[in-house]
């Protein structure tokens, strides 16, 4: 019997090609999990091409369009993953945006409202509508995707990082309060990972200092001890972990998956 045999997940930000999300919704799927994979309607063609791959390799999936800053939207996620199968049992908040993460003084009130609702409010308001099924069912696992930025600090990533430190005592408040109902809430936190989006600003950066993209690597990958970046189905590794029946009893941790990179200040 596959590890997550009959239990139901949803994970959000779930399209990206080469994304954290995605290696997560195939890994979960893989453990026997039936998986809701949920992103913004911008993205629809890919969430409709993942659940293909999900369900060609013989396991269940259902697309959803989802927008963790939207009330109505969550409600709806939750409706048709309670329709399509019936029950709730993990929670991946992998959605997030990198909004305010400039200099500091450039930064506006608007950027941190953004990074607030997408990487605090969205997972909070995703919180509350699982919760209750999860009590229904006699427990859940929740699992927020934090990242270096959840541990330490470095310059240009303000709103960013002041975010990911409240999600990670968001996780630890859910822990203690859900404990009692079985609920375990987690924290996983990548370092560098070669996700589309790393991949794009190791060009980028390439460009700009009139680099190689391996001389970029090179100097980005100083610090890290494994010299080189991660790949996301490391990070998605961890969480089928966290929500397998091996950290039956882990709860309100922080896990680096950083290939040994410090965390700033």
């Amino acid at each position: 019997m596959k590890p997550l045999e009959g239990k139901v997940a949803i994970v959000t930000g779930a399209s990206a090609p080469q994304g954290i999300g995605r290696a997560t919704a195939l890994r979960l799927a893989k453990d026997g999990a039936s998986v809701v994979v949920a992103d913004l309607q911008a993205h629809e063609g890919l969430l409709s091409q993942l659940t293909s791959v999900i369900q060609a390799e013989g396991n269940s999936a259902k697309s959803v369009i989802l927008d963790v800053t939207s009330a109505q939207n969550i409600q709806d996620c939750m409706a048709t993953t309670l329709a399509t199968f019936g029950r709730l049992d993990i929670l991946v908040n992998n959605a997030g945006s990198l909004a305010g993460s400039d200099n500091f003084l450039s930064t506006t009130p608007d950027q941190w409202r953004q990074s607030f609702d997408v990487n605090i409010l969205g997972p909070m308001m995703l919180a509350q509508a699982c919760i209750p099924e999860m009590q229904r069912v006699g427990g859940g696992r929740i699992i927020n995707i934090g990242s270096t930025g959840s541990l330490g600090a470095e310059p240009g990533f303000g709103a960013y990082t002041a975010m990911k430190h409240g999600l990670v005592g968001f996780t630890k408040t859910l822990a203690a309060e859900f404990g009692p109902d079985g609920i375990l809430c987690n924290t996983v936190c990548p370092g560098y990972i070669a996700t589309d989006m790393h991949t794009a600003a190791n060009t980028r950066l390439a460009k700009e200092n009139e680099l190689s993209v391996d001389d970029i690597k090179k100097r980005r990958y100083a610090n890290v001890a494994l010299r080189d970046a991660g790949l996301p189905l490391d990070v998605a590794n961890a969480v089928a972990y966290l929500a397998g029946p091996q950290a039956n009893y882990v709860t309100g941790i922080n896990l680096p998956v950083t290939g040994g990179v410090p965390f700033g200040i």
